[in-house]
């Protein structure tokens, strides 16, 4: 409501500075002629240059934002690990990792219908453990070696080695409790 007698004061403080007269006679008739000849114009002058740059020129935009990702992505440094900050630490490293490769294998190989659930649920939270490092890796880089980042990693290492463990004693368990539901039941 505010706005419209905003708009009232307006129109009434410009009464009588408004052009209310007729254009002269011809005046629609001189208006299309302009109008033509500037459409006359701007026809002849897309002739004349023969050749559009639109399509290169979108091309060109196309490279460009092409290599800048690119460059951007390959300046970015490599996240660290454990290897890169001490010999030490990679001997570490490597330790966990050939650990964990070995415990996922014995894992896929007792994997059943009886196991297929836990066997499952430790590959997901194994899963989130592995991406929770790739978390760690980037806050090594940004801390340079912080050792309580260093701490962190090795306990991610030892946390997916348990969970592991872990998952392999239930598989035992299930078996065995598989095993002597099997069994005859001896009663005199």
């Amino acid at each position: 409501m505010m706005e419209k007698d905003t708009l009232d004061d307006l129109f009434e403080s410009l009464k009588g500075e408004f052009d209310i007269n007729e254009p002269n006679s011809g005046h629609e008739n001189r208006f299309l002629d302009k109008l033509n000849a500037g459409e006359l114009t701007l026809t002849e002058s897309k002739r004349s240059s023969g050749f559009n740059w639109k399509p290169f020129l979108a091309v060109a935009a196309s490279l460009v934002i092409c290599l800048s990702v690119f460059t951007t992505i390959n300046n970015d440094p490599e996240a660290m690990d454990l290897a890169s900050v001490s010999p030490e630490l990679s001997e570490t490293q490597d330790f966990f990792t050939a650990t964990i490769e070995a415990e996922l294998k014995k894992l896929n190989q007792e994997r059943s219908p009886l196991t297929d659930q836990v066997i499952t649920d430790a590959l997901n939270r194994i899963e989130l453990l592995e991406k929770d490092y790739q978390n760690l890796k980037n806050d090594l880089t940004e801390s340079n070696n912080d050792q309580r980042v260093i701490h962190a990693m090795i306990n991610n290492f030892q946390n997916r080695i348990d969970i592991l463990n872990t998952v392999l004693e239930q598989i035992e368990t299930i078996k065995q409790l598989k095993h002597n539901s099997n069994e005859p039941k001896n009663t005199i």
